[in-house]
Order: C-alpha cells, then structure tokens, then sequence
C-alpha cells in the first residue's frame, strides 16, 4: 500500500532519518561530551552533569567487568527509577553485556522465571527486595548479587533523614551476606576508572524487554542496540521543536518498562536534556516536583493525567510549563485531554506502541491534526499495514478491518529462545501486533479491539491467564476466569470469576489475599464474584467476552436506573 499517513504529517517532520551506525554507550558518551556541564538527571534534589555521570557509568561499567563479566552476558536490574538506574544501564551495555530490565513488583515466582529465562548471572537490586533475591538465587544462575539502597545518592542532609527515620521501617536497613557487593564500595574501589575497550556493533544484543502474550507466558524480546536508538530517534524526530540541551522531561513512567525507557530515558539523554526522576507517580510529589523543576515534556498514561486534572489543589500549582505530552498504553478520553491541555497550556496527544518495537510505532501530531480515538500516524521509517483476520496473508484496503502489522527499524529481532513465537510474530520482516485495527484516509490508524483478552488497568498490561493460574493452585477453587470490567479512572480493572469445589467456602477478601501473596500488586483482581458454573464453548473453553458482556449489560442498568 501507498504510503497515505505521510501527506498527514507536519511539515517539521522528517518522513526518514539517518541513523548513526554506533552503539548506545557511544551515543550517551558522544552527548556527554558535548552537553558536560548540563544536568543530566535528577532525583530527590541531587543533581548529576553529564560529565558526572559519564563517570559513574565508566565506574559501574569497569566493576562489572571485575567482577569477570563479559559480552553478552545478561545482567538484570532491579529497580525503580533512581539516579542508579542509568548508571548501571549504560554501563552494563558499555562492555557488550545484555540488560534484562525487571519489574520491581513481581513476586517471587515472576522474578524468578524472568531470571532463569533470560539466563542472568547478575542482578542490580534494592536493599529492600534483597531478601527476595536472596530467597530465589538458589533455583536461578544468579552469581553476582549487587545491592543499592535507595538513599545511596540522596542529597546529604535528605540522606541523614532517611537513615534515622525511614530507612528501617522501608525494608533497606539490611545485612549484605559475604560473596554480594554493595553498590556504593564497587563505585568507589572503581572511582575513576574506565572498561577496557569492547567491541559493540549496532545490530548486537542490547536488552531482553519482558512482554506477556494472549498466554499470558513472559516473553524476552530481543532489542538490538540498533532498534533502540531508532526509536528514541524516531520520536525526537516527532517532537519536532525539541531542543537540545534544553528540555526538561518528567520521568515517572518506569525506566524497566519499554515506553519509559524510550521517552523519558534514551531519548532525553541522548539529547542533553535533563531528566527529573520519580520512583512512582504519587499526585503530591508530582505536582511538588512540577513547581520546583518546571518540566517541558512529561510522557505518561491517561491516569497520570486524569489525577492531575482532579487534583483538589491544582491551582496552587504552576503545571505551564509542560509543553507536550505523549499519552500510552491505554485509550485518552477526549475530556482528559481537553482539561490537561486547558490546565497546561501544553499539547497531549496519543500514541502507540508494544515492547517488541522498543516500543513506540505511532503517535498523533503533536501541533497538527490529532484525532481522539486514533493512535495517530506511524512514525518516521514506520510503516503500518492492516492484514486480513483469517489468514494474515492478504493485506485489506482503507477503513477495513483486521490485524495491525507493523515494519521499522525500531521493530525486535525476535522472542528469546522462542522460535515458533517469533515466527508467528515476525513475517518478511512485519510484526503482527495481535491487535485488530484499520486505517482512514488520511492515514490515520484506530485500534477496534485489543490483543485477544489483554487487560489494560492503570497503564498495565495484564494477562488473565497469569491470574487464573494463581487462582487455580488454591485448594478450594475448581474454575475460575479473570475479565477487565470498565472502570472510570482505572479504564479497566480485574474481576475474578470464580467457582468453589463442592462443599467448600470462601469470601472474596480471602481470594483476594491469596492472590496478593503470589501476584505483583497491579495483577490482583480488585473484585471477586463466586458462580456455579463459568460460561463455556461447545468444547469447554471458557468464554471471557460473555463475563465481558455480561458486566457491561450490568454498569448500563445500574447507569440507567441511576
């Protein structure tokens, strides 16, 4: 097909851009020299130049390979956003080794199969998740355990409060047993030093960025260096009057997510601009550090807005600075968009990606034509295709619908070890998204339905079947289902369908609580309902859209009689 969404785009937006042809180190280490003396990131008051942290990535990476690691060897980190978190990304991609970013949540159980999937022989963790490391080592390859606490590069006198009023009471007052490395000695015993000289070539292994699937079964897809840097790139390229070493981007998405590692990481300190780090979206702290660092660019998610826009004190806050923002992983209702833009002065828009295309493949313009309810156009070097349901093999022309397939440089090389996903993933060079879309004329792209029983709750993806298979080891339930039911500020939330074996009682807080001890606390089903039997297909398969349909046809006429 023609490609139609480039008439669409702004005149300030390149339809391609010449990539350079170097790996991420380089890339950071080439900005660094060129912004040395502007902030690079910020985090609870501290501030670090670029040349400061040039150095502390140097450091990290020349004590990791002490510690004998070497190319493509996977290293995972274990943490939220924190001045540590580029620190040992760009290092660890400095001497060749592959990140396996992780998602500070997950239980026992999630991190365990991620580390033993991924092969990880090292982890950056937290004090406070030490223990959980230190519980799961022994059925995983883990030989390097490096521990950072959360206050490690706190400001001094924020530092001396932490330790005497929170630092116990949070879980990072621990022991480090012998054989594990405490961040903060490493840093120093290297202070100053550099890695030795590691050929890294842009089609090498970067990182394994975990991703569900319709299974629900974590998968690791491969990015190569190449991939990333193509799409921070890419939407630079989109934020046409970005402008280097001046912009100040909010970083609350989480780096160990792809969406945030693109937009509010890669993409700024590749740059010069300075990041303004939070470990999580709390609406106070995120207001306060609003006022005080007067960000220009915060990407985010519709609930990240929407409590903005219902702050009780917003106007006691300055939020004009923010300049653009770029909305992910879940629809942007038209009101939440209007009152962000009325309240900022600022543009949001919405986009689109998925973690097998690093992940950002469609954006809406940010100063021309936005269409609420699309994901936008591809972005540069993007194309986008709609192939028919049955088949996947013959393309559909505008305003029919099917599956949404995508091509770019931005797009994976493939699932780890899982060929015959990749496969049905990848053709001659497309990935097919699994989500059923179309295109207008004028190029624009809208997602008709999602990934086949995805939930998407509070900028979340989530797997029903992750859920049901927790569920289905307690000893008192037979069947159970997991649906998304509409909720208003969430977009969707979990409820859990569930069915006893006979004879036996449960209440929902008590299945509530057995899923909080084996699920990450964004998967935990919210509300639970107990059935005698789960709607079923002819061959017993249980059908969600009827549980779906059902809870719809139930908010209508509660609305209704309302």
């Amino acid at each position: 097909m023609e490609k139609i969404w480039l008439k669409s785009y702004e005149p300030t937006v390149p339809h391609s851009i010449d990539y350079p042809k170097k790996p991420l180190y380089e890339i950071f280490k080439e900005t660094a020299e060129r912004f040395p003396d502007n902030a690079a990131i910020s985090f609870m008051g501290r501030e670090f130049t670029y040349r400061e942290l040039l150095a502390l990535i140097d450091a990290f990476a020349a004590a990791l390979e002490g510690l004998g690691i070497k190319k493509g060897d996977r290293v995972a980190i274990h943490l939220p956003n924190c001045s540590q978190f580029p620190i040992v990304y760009y290092g660890a991609l400095a001497i060749g080794a592959v990140v396996v970013p992780c998602n500070p949540m997950y239980v026992a159980r999630e991190l365990s199969h991620q580390l033993n999937n991924s092969g990880s022989t090292t982890i950056i963790t937290m004090t406070r998740f030490y223990e959980l490391v230190k519980e799961i080592q022994p059925e995983t390859k883990l030989k390097n355990i490096i521990v950072t606490n959360i206050k490690d590069y706190f400001p001094g006198m924020l530092r001396f409060l932490y330790t005497v009023v929170k630092e116990k009471k949070e879980g990072d007052r621990v022991k480090i047993a012998a054989g594990d490395h405490s961040f903060l000695d490493l840093m120093k015993a290297y202070s100053g030093k550099k890695p030795s000289p590691v050929k890294v070539a842009p089609g090498d292994r970067a990182l394994l960025m975990y991703t569900g699937g319709s299974t629900g079964v974590a998968k690791g897809a491969v990015l190569l260096h190449s991939n990333i840097l193509a799409n921070a790139l890419q939407v630079k390229a989109w934020c046409s009057d970005l402008e280097e070493g001046k912009e100040v981007f909010l970083a609350v998405l989480p780096f160990f997510h792809s969406y945030g590692m693109t937009t509010v990481m890669n993409l700024p300190l590749f740059s010069g601009c300075k990041v303004v780090m939070q470990p999580r979206f709390v609406l106070a702290d995120v207001l306060k550090t609003i006022d005080k660092e007067k960000p220009t660019l915060f990407p985010g998610v519709p609930t990240m807005y929407v409590a903005i826009n219902n702050a009780p004190d917003l106007d006691k806050h300055d939020v004009k600075s923010i300049r653009v923002c770029i909305s992910g992983a879940a629809p942007l209702p038209i009101e939440v968009q209007q009152q962000f833009e009325k309240n900022t002065g600022g543009k949001l828009v919405e986009g689109y990606g998925l973690s097998e295309a690093s992940p950002v493949t469609h954006a809406n313009p940010i100063y021309g034509k936005s269409i609420i309810g699309s994901i936008g156009l591809p972005i540069p070097d993007t194309e986008v295709k709609i192939m028919d349901l049955e088949t996947g093999e013959k393309e559909l022309p505008v305003g029919e619908v099917g599956e949404m397939c995508v091509r770019g440089p931005q797009v994976m090389e493939g699932y780890h070890e899982m060929p015959d996903e990749t496969e049905h993933s990848l053709r001659d060079g497309w990935l097919y998204t699994g989500d059923i879309g179309k295109l207008d004329e004028e190029g624009y792209t809208y997602i008709v339905d999602r990934k086949k029983d995805m939930v998407i709750a509070g900028g979340y993806n989530i797997y029903p079947r992750d859920i049901e298979e927790v569920l289905f080891t307690h000893p008192k339930i037979m069947e159970a289902a997991v649906a998304g039911v509409v909720d208003p500020y969430r977009g969707e939330t979990l409820k859990a369908f569930v069915v006893l074996k006979e004879g036996e009682q449960l209440t929902e807080e008590e299945v509530i609580e057995f899923c909080k001890k084996n699920l990450a606390a964004y998967k935990v089903p919210k509300l639970v309902e107990f059935r005698a039997e789960l709607p079923k297909t002819m061959v017993g398969k249980v059908l969600r859209r009827v549980l779906k349909e059902e809870e719809e046809k139930k908010a209508a006429e509660q609305k209704a009689g309302n």
